[in-house]
């Protein structure tokens, strides 16, 4: 806080700036409530109320108590931010407010600050609407203070209304590309509202600034591993398994991914290692049973094919103890014993299935 502004020379000003430099000087509130109680006796009349000099004052006052009094102790009515809000934009319409621009800068200032931090209040108290629009009163007054836009996203976001926090997120992501939380955030909206081709042009772009950010590496690998892009998956698995080398879930991903493109070496080493990370998953072991049992069908040589049809019937059967009453894992079974004429092994998957299926 200032006292030196243009118009601190009025006479009529006097007491309201002797207020402001003993508060200046002590601390004491009570110095704030004097200059206030001075500032408002100054307007009285219908000329008063035009006084630009007068009115510019009790905004700078008003401001000046918010922003420093948050606890209220002053006792304050809780209309005055409002009031000075509504003031603070009649005094800026005016066409000589030039005349007090150090002074209107210093009162949008507190009034930004007032803002965001009762934004933050009704944030923390979930009350994300009234939120937003703390935070959009604020930018009112600050519009070149960007990180106003991170709050306003953010309660967009938490209230549901994604299409306006995106574009909050896309404008943030302009200023400062390099922000994961801003890249992982904007992503999520974008998959929340179906379009997943702008969130793997924000991934990409953010990966190729952050390349070794492991989580925009995970959420575009789950967008490509979700579209059943294995193709667009494979580059990413060696960076996937090298980050998270004892995840089982990350392994079958990657297993999965080599199997949808016909790699089965690759893919008959990573089930395994899911399996090893995980014994009791029931698609490692299901997938692996369907890989030797595709084998099997492909595999020219009779030992060969004998071999792989073993192993099918291995993993399938360890499968079914997982999950017994799996109609795709009995259905895989069914093929697999008509492979080796084993009659009574068939019979018995034949009725569990009627079971199943009537």
């Amino acid at each position: 806080m200032t006292t030196t502004f243009a118009f601190a020379q009025s006479e009529a000003l006097k007491v309201v700036v002797n207020n402001l430099a003993f508060y200046k000087q002590s601390k004491d509130l009570k110095y704030l409530r004097a200059a206030k109680k001075s500032a408002d006796s100054l307007v009285v009349t219908k000329s008063d109320s035009a006084d630009l000099a007068k009115n510019t004052y009790r905004a700078l006052i008003n401001a000046s108590i918010l922003f420093i009094d948050s606890a209220n102790t002053l006792g304050q009515p809780a209309t005055l931010l409002a009031q000075t809000s509504d003031l603070t934009d009649k005094l800026s319409a005016k066409s000589k407010i030039y005349n007090y621009q150090p002074e209107m800068d210093y009162v949008k200032r507190c009034l930004t600050n007032v803002y965001i931090r009762k934004g933050f209040e009704f944030v923390n108290n979930s009350d994300f609407a009234n939120g937003r629009q703390s935070f959009e009163n604020a930018k009112k007054y600050a519009p070149n203070f960007k990180q106003i836009n991170d709050y306003i996203a953010y309660a967009n976001n938490k209230m549901g209304n994604l299409v306006d926090a995106a574009k909050y997120y896309s404008n943030l992501l302009a200023v400062d590309s390099t922000r994961t939380e801003y890249i992982e955030t904007a992503s999520s909206i974008y998959k929340s509202l179906g379009d997943t081709s702008k969130a793997l042009q924000i991934l990409k772009k953010g990966r190729k600034l952050v390349p070794n950010d492991r989580f925009l590496l995970l959420d575009e690998a789950n967008i490509y591993n979700n579209l059943k892009d294995y193709k667009a998956l494979e580059p990413l698995i060696a960076q996937l398994l090298d980050i998270n080398s004892n995840n089982a879930d990350i392994a079958f991903v990657a297993a999965n991914c080599y199997d949808h493109l016909n790699k089965y070496d690759q893919a008959e080493s990573l089930y395994l290692h899911t399996i090893e990370l995980n014994g009791s998953a029931y698609d490692p072991a299901f997938n692996l049973g369907l890989l030797y049992l595709k084998q099997s069908a492909l595999t020219k040589q009779e030992g060969e094919s004998d071999r792989n049809i073993g192993m099918a019937i291995q993993w399938l059967e360890k499968a079914n103890e997982i999950s017994p009453n799996n109609v795709k894992g009995l259905q895989a079974l069914q093929i697999a014993y008509a492979k080796t004429n084993n009659k009574d092994q068939l019979d018995k998957i034949n009725n569990k299935l009627k079971q199943l299926t009537n």
